[in-house]
């Protein structure tokens, strides 16, 4: 495949970043802010604005995948997703499987809205349930209970084809059994997706400024957390979820299409306050982002008619660099033949040897991937083998 033509190898998406939450999580660092007042009309004319501007660079691509993230989309309007769904339809042709995400959580007031989503469109629902006993959940911040999760869940499956869902581990004071336990119980809801993060104490958030003072106790040690993600890895397989990615869980053909996008290093646009996108045009990828607040988001949008700040072209060799970041998350791995074609990149053979050795990497032909055993030491294989 031509340079220019590179990210066809992912695929094209798009992602909506909502940027309101009913509350702020103690560990979230995502770009989302509280607001007692929100004019979603106002907010309907600068995604429809957005989505036209865009269409002009990159209209008539087919297109893979569109996700709505946030924040908590699931507080947007049911006329809101459906109007911008049906702008972007109007632009880019859909693939024969064009898979539309919306992450929400799991309260009675927000899954109340999940028919207005799946008629708007929304055929993939990802909650986040982050726990299953409510005394963690109240400690994460969450405004569900464990039972309201459950029966949100049971809402949605009889609504959307796909539904998925998060969990946390390695919170404070759970046991490595306490963490099979939960994570059993999930798996016996008959899931095909299950993401699962490590918790991680992220600065500048409210559980950062607690651990910088030493009020976060129970955190678990770090071999505690490893044991906890070869439990994880352990219990998924052995319900038919394989990692198909560091974190990410599936049953044959249920994995998220529009994160195999970023991480296949595809094209994707990101419209809202604080998304990121990448985009190639004339044969050069370029990396878009937007204003984090989302005042000054919007108020670019009506001024200036762009809520973009200035697109950085990406080099040859950070493109190939990002594209081995990515694919190496995937358990599919990553052929080094395009690594090459995007760059003339190296990697380091005698380093590859060395984790091929250790049982870190595979190669397969032309094709590098990280074993079960390399995917917890990912950025130290990384850092090896770009020396």
């Amino acid at each position: 495949m031509n340079k220019r033509d590179d990210w066809e190898n992912g695929g094209f998406g798009i992602y909506i970043h909502w940027p309101f939450c009913q509350a702020k999580c103690p560990y979230c660092d995502f770009n989302s802010h509280v607001s007692q007042s929100i004019d979603q009309s106002r907010w309907k004319h600068a995604y429809l604005s957005e989505i036209d501007r865009l269409a002009t660079e990159c209209g008539g691509r087919v297109l893979k995948s569109v996700f709505f993230g946030g924040g908590t989309p699931s507080l947007m309007d049911g006329e809101l997703v459906n109007a911008i769904i049906a702008r972007i339809l109007q632009h880019w042709p859909a693939a024969n499987d064009l898979e539309i995400t919306l992450e929400a959580n799991p309260t009675s007031a927000e899954a109340s809205r999940f028919k207005q989503y799946h008629e708007a469109g929304v055929s993939r629902l990802s909650m986040g349930i982050q726990a299953l006993n409510d005394a963690d959940l109240k400690a994460l911040g969450r405004l569900h209970s464990a039972e309201e999760a459950l029966r949100a869940f049971d809402i949605a499956r009889g609504i959307f084809p796909r539904v998925s869902f998060d969990l946390i581990y390695a919170r404070q004071h759970q046991s490595l059994e306490n963490w099979r336990t939960e994570l059993r119980r999930a798996l016996s809801l008959g899931l095909d997706h299950l993401s699962a993060y490590q918790l991680t104490i992220e600065e500048g958030t409210a559980f950062g400024a607690r651990a910088k003072i030493g009020k976060l106790d129970g955190l678990p040690t770090e071999d505690l957390a490893v044991d906890m993600y070869d439990v994880t890895q352990e219990l998924c397989d052995s319900a038919g979820l394989p990692a198909y990615e560091v974190s990410n869980h599936a049953s044959d053909l249920a994995q998220s299409r529009h994160n195999l996008v970023y991480w296949r290093y595809g094209d994707y646009l990101g419209i809202g306050p604080g998304a990121h996108g990448r985009l190639t045009l004339g044969g050069v990828k370029y990396a878009t982002a937007t204003p984090l607040s989302p005042n000054l988001w919007l108020d670019q949008v009506n001024r200036t008619g762009s809520g973009e700040t200035a697109r950085e072209e990406i080099s040859s060799y950070d493109q190939a660099v990002e594209a081995l970041m990515m694919g190496l998350r995937l358990s599919e791995g990553v052929s080094l033949a395009r690594i090459k074609n995007l760059s003339n990149i190296a990697v380091n053979l005698e380093k590859l040897n060395e984790f091929k050795d250790l049982g870190l990497i595979d190669l397969n032909g032309d094709r590098l991937s990280c074993t079960a055993s390399g995917r917890p030491v990912l950025n130290g294989v990384l850092r090896g083998l770009l020396a």
